[in-house]
């Protein structure tokens, strides 16, 4: 379940791979972690770091620590806060419209993977997400929970990833979406839409299920485009420009001369 820990700062990545399992999902409110022993055999770290890495959780609010028959360490919120995921490197500015590029080369290609490989379990999870986001507007919670409906937000595209059917697509877009994170908190200050959010979610998974592989790369046009835009605007800085073809969604490529 967890992965060797590698770097000098032992206890900062063993922190960030708890929270990340959080974030995205694996990990929910009310879970037990495996127990001390196990888990640092698992991370490959000492004991006294695996204490410091949880240490830093309890206090982030994240884990909880309860003694006695039953104890142990356990989830307490879904919620987890930017700085528990934030890379040890920050992304710097010109970065931003790399990662943003990457995406717009990877995602919809996957989204069309999904169309034709989607199980109705892969379905659901994406349902489960819509579903999520729907109960925090319908409470009036979207915007006071800001990070909850982001954080459901990436649950969706990793499920969508999922739904590939391709365990190297699924690590790769982990990896581009802990970036965009990381982008949006350094670069944008993005307003919360939450009916657009939830709406385009739904389309999206409707293209899928439709198994209309032009239809998917529309809509997904349009999903990606969005952050692509208000990056743009808030940067005054340009993405790539003029996009070679394969950048452009399907109706706007030049047709090979006859």
């Amino acid at each position: 379940m967890f992965t060797p820990v590698q770097t000098r700062r032992t206890f900062e990545e063993a922190a960030e791979q708890i929270a990340d399992k959080v974030r995205i999902g694996e990990l929910r409110v009310g879970d037990k972690l495996p127990g001390e022993r196990a888990l640092a055999a698992q991370m490959q770290i000492s004991r006294p770091t695996l204490r410091e890495a949880v240490k830093v959780l309890v206090e982030a609010g994240l884990l909880e620590v309860r003694r006695g028959p039953g104890g142990g360490m356990f989830v307490a919120t879904d919620v987890v806060g930017v700085e528990l995921v934030r890379q040890r490197s920050s992304l710097r500015l010109g970065e931003v419209a790399g990662v943003l590029e990457a995406r717009r080369m990877l995602e919809p290609r996957v989204a069309q993977l999904a169309a034709v490989r989607a199980t109705e379990e892969d379905f659901a999870a994406l349902q489960r997400s819509i579903d999520s986001m729907r109960a925090l507007v319908d409470a009036g919670r979207a915007l006071k929970q800001e990070d909850r409906f982001l954080q459901l937000d990436v649950q969706f595209h990793l499920a969508l990833a999922r739904a590939s059917g391709n365990a190297t697509v699924e690590s790769l877009m982990r990896v581009l979406f802990r970036q965009l994170e990381i982008a949006r908190d350094m670069a944008m200050h993005l307003p919360l839409v939450p009916e657009w959010t939830i709406q385009i979610h739904e389309r999206t998974v409707a293209a899928v299920r439709s198994g209309d592989l032009v239809e998917v790369e529309s809509v997904m046009d349009e999903h990606v485009g969005q952050l692509e835009r208000t990056w743009e605007e808030e940067t005054a800085r340009a993405l790539v420009r003029p996009l070679p073809d394969f950048l452009l969604p399907a109706t706007a490529r030049t047709k090979p001369a006859a």
